[in-house]
């Protein structure tokens, strides 16, 4: 007995000592990992890295930026179906444990031991609390110090935290596969629905991704997927989340999982929402950009952007198509199965409706194509193969640019075309299945949409496809603008003692340009001069001649402030030539420019976003910034109306701007811009044509809209055919206001106080009798009416030199410069 009693006794005392040992032990293990613990309170204060969302001006989304796509959600946000799918996937004792589930341990520890050296993976046992002390605090090595610290910071975090806290850190900030980085992201990239419109079957599938999005791939790994999911659906039915019978109708339903696209949301908007990804950094930074979170509200009008696009391909493929066929894309080997050849070869991605095909035949009268079969979600070339035909009539643009039948029309479909062509075609008859053969242009170009009151810019478009080029045309294409650049001329003699019908000469000038630079003899675009004409003629018909006159008279360093007022050139160089548009701008600026004309000359900004909100929802950055006190009334007590104080700068008179707007609509009716007369609104504008036809423009406005376009190759050269900027660059705006106000009443432009109205001749400016017929409506400022008759004084040896201006002989053929006289 005494030996039994001394046993036990022995037993106790060493069990007493290893306990004592094992708790030093543990003691001193936690003092060891304690010390150098990551500090957790900083999970108060935690702003995870939120994706950039920027919105069309309707609210629709235009494009998304991040480096993790995070969508951050509060957690009274989060539906119960969602919050219970993780929560039985994970951790089903979430809410009883205190951060360590012990059964969970034992439990993987037992099968550990049991399967140790089968290769088997291990069963994991942490906590939702310890995935978010490992994501937030630890790095995912697997080792049995990192599980140690994650398990004391799963304790502290615990007592720290509520458990809703703990549980919206975990679903905001763990990762789902496709670059998704929480809930709301991931449901928005898998299913293209918010949280709230998931199925149970949509919540199981991403409560099964945090044990590995790839092992659960839904396309490359389906069979896998769909298992998982169904064992987090029985999880959920076993825990009483789901009842039985939708559990098991949830089980039935096919993994629909419909990626969503990650580029610009919106059709054509790509150059539109680069440039604004372009502010954004400029204005905030890279990390602020893919990771602040920050809501953009832009200025794009959806509606007009797709017109803008359209009026600008259209433009650039009708001039492109004029100067012939350049061959096919690709040639493929179309023996066999030819789809996954032609699924091969790389097709731009935004100039639908165009599509790739193959020529399968090709014979006198028509070729059969084959259309570039798509891709399944998971890479897959799609089995479906689509036939079409290209007839005659859809190659009869097609001339060949070598050879003996060069620029000569084809007569057989066969001369085009041949089996194996890989190249663009667009459908015009879906019933017979005809297609019109495409070639994406050479030629390149831009075209611009604002408000002119406000600077919004309602649409961009920057070349013919961002796919193919991610350069801006519009905003970073240094061009010439030649004679659009003309109505700064105008606004500037027109500001300083000219009126609309002053008379300038038409007729040769050459100028001294000093000693050593020899003479420079500027010519009309159409070699012809028509002697004294009045100013309104000069900018109407786009005369060289007679802006040269006028920049001389009024002085190259005035022009070249009234260029950097309306922020056309930031310092013109002083010689005439640049009076004409030799210097570079972008059509952004030009634009801008013109919309000061229209709005009475109010200087404005351009710009592509009209708020810019923080994560929080504080608002950042505004474009309006008119101030409106009255506005923050608490209440109405029959105060007049709230008004907005406008403090915007005065660019030219009110009056100015309206002449040169009244000049520019001359331009239209009767003018180089003739073909704006189709669009049947009151439109203003102003062609441009460089030297050698290497830029070809038009800027136009109405009183709503402003709309500018250019077109040149990229590589500046000499545009063959003709090329002007009425015949070329002025259709693609007409087609632009054609479409955009269709809907719109004819709304005249305003004629603002002091103008007076006068009818005069329109060849010689003088003022017609009253009752008199014919003439045209001419706008004077006060004090400056035109004289009631026509003369001309020829200037005489000993006249007053800085009178010759107006002091020409109506029969001179040639004026040579000396000093500041005409002689």
């Amino acid at each position: 007995m005494k030996l039994l009693l001394r046993f036990f006794g022995w037993i106790f005392a060493v069990g007493t000592v290893v306990f004592l040992v094992a708790v030093a032990g543990a003691a001193g293990m936690f003092w060891h990992f304690s010390k150098d613990l990551p500090d957790y309170s900083t999970l108060q204060a935690y702003e995870p890295p939120v994706m950039t969302r920027v919105h069309a001006s309707n609210g629709a989304l235009l494009a998304e930026y991040a480096r993790e796509r995070r969508l951050f959600l509060p957690i009274q946000a989060v539906p119960k179906l969602v919050k219970n799918a993780f929560i039985a996937a994970e951790d089903k004792s979430f809410y009883e444990h205190g951060g360590l589930d012990f059964q969970g341990i034992a439990r993987a520890t037992l099968f550990m031991v049991q399967n140790y050296g089968t290769g088997k993976r291990p069963q994991g046992a942490s906590t939702i609390t310890q995935q978010v002390a490992k994501n937030f605090l630890l790095t995912p090595e697997a080792t049995f110090q990192r599980k140690i610290k994650e398990a004391l910071l799963a304790l502290k975090i615990e007592r720290t935290y509520s458990k809703d806290k703990i549980l919206e850190l975990y679903l905001n900030e763990i990762f789902l596969g496709l670059n998704a980085y929480g809930i709301a992201a991931a449901s928005l990239l898998y299913f293209d629905k918010s949280v709230h419109e998931l199925t149970p079957a949509e919540a199981a599938y991403l409560a099964a991704l945090p044990k590995g999005p790839n092992n659960y791939h839904p396309f490359r790994r389906r069979d896998e997927a769909i298992a998982r999911r169904n064992y987090v659906l029985d999880r959920m039915m076993e825990d009483g989340y789901l009842k039985r019978e939708d559990g098991e109708k949830a089980k039935k339903e096919p993994l629909a999982v419909t990626p969503r696209p990650t580029g610009a949301h919106i059709f054509a908007a790509e150059y539109f929402a680069e440039e604004v990804r372009r502010d954004l950094n400029d204005r905030f930074g890279e990390q602020k950009l893919y990771e602040g979170g920050l809501s953009v509200r832009t200025t794009l009008d959806p509606k007009l952007q797709v017109i803008a696009r359209k009026a600008l391909v259209d433009g650039l493929v009708r001039f492109d198509e004029t100067q012939g066929y350049r061959g096919a894309v690709a040639k493929v080997d179309i023996a066999g199965d030819w789809g996954p050849k032609v699924a091969d070869v790389k097709a731009l991605s935004d100039v639908a409706p165009w599509r790739l095909a193959v020529v399968l035949e090709a014979n006198d009268q028509s070729a059969r194509i084959g259309l570039q079969p798509g891709r399944e979600p998971s890479g897959a070339v799609s089995k479906e193969r689509l036939i079409g035909i290209v007839p005659i009539e859809g190659v009869k643009w097609a001339k060949p640019t070598t050879g003996p039948d060069r620029y000569r029309a084809p007569s057989k479909v066969g001369q085009v075309l041949s089996s194996g062509d890989v190249v663009y075609v667009e459908l015009v008859d879906k019933d017979a299945g005809k297609y019109r053969l495409r070639q994406v242009p050479e030629i390149s170009g831009a075209l611009v949409v604002m408000d002119p009151w406000t600077g919004r810019v309602l649409a961009l478009a920057g070349g013919f496809s961002f796919d193919q080029s991610q350069f801006n045309r519009a905003t970073q294409a240094l061009r010439q603008p030649g004679s659009s650049f003309k109505p700064f001329v105008y606004a500037a003699a027109l500001d300083n003692g000219y009126t609309p019908s002053t008379i300038v000469m038409d007729a040769p000038i050459e100028i001294d340009q000093g000693p050593g630079s020899g003479v420079w003899k500027p010519e009309n675009y159409s070699r012809k001069y028509y002697g004294p004409q009045t100013l309104r003629f000069g900018l109407e018909q786009s005369r060289n001649v007679m802006t040269v006159r006028l920049a001389q008279d009024v002085g190259m360093p005035l022009i070249a402030e009234y260029a950097k007022r309306f922020g056309v050139y930031d310092d013109l160089p002083q010689y005439l030539s640049f009076a004409l548009g030799a210097g570079e701008t972008t059509v952004m600026r030009m634009v801008t420019a013109y919309s000061m004309f229209a709005n009475g000359g109010k200087r404005i900004k351009p710009t592509l976003i009209d708020r810019i909100q923080d994560r929080y929802g504080r608002t950042v950055f505004k474009h309006d910034t008119r101030e409106c006190k009255a506005c923050e009334a608490a209440k109405w007590q029959n105060q007049p109306e709230p008004a907005m104080t406008d403090r915007r700068e005065q660019v030219i008179d009110p009056m100015t701007a309206y002449q040169v707007t009244s000049l520019m609509e001359g331009v239209v009716q009767r003018g180089t811009a003739t073909v704006m007369r189709e669009v049947g609104k009151p439109i203003a504008g102003k062609t441009g044509t460089t030297n050698d036809e290497k830029d070809v423009w038009f800027i136009g406005f109405s009183p709503s809209l402003t709309v500018g376009a250019y077109m040149g190759y990229d590589k500046p050269r000499h545009i063959t055919g003709g090329a002007s900027g009425g015949h070329t660059a002025a259709p693609m705006v007409r087609d632009f206001f054609k479409a955009a106000l269709a809907d719109t009443p004819a709304v005249p432009f305003r004629v603002p106080a002091g103008i007076k109205l006068i009818r005069i001749d329109a060849k010689s400016g003088t003022r017609l009798a009253a009752g008199s017929g014919g003439g045209l409506l001419e706008a004077f400022k006060p004090g400056t009416a035109p004289p009631d008759s026509y003369s001309i004084i020829s200037t005489t040896e000993g006249g007053d030199p800085n009178r010759s201006f107006f002091s020409v002989s109506p029969d001179a053929d040639r004026a040579v410069q000396r000093g500041n006289g005409l002689y």
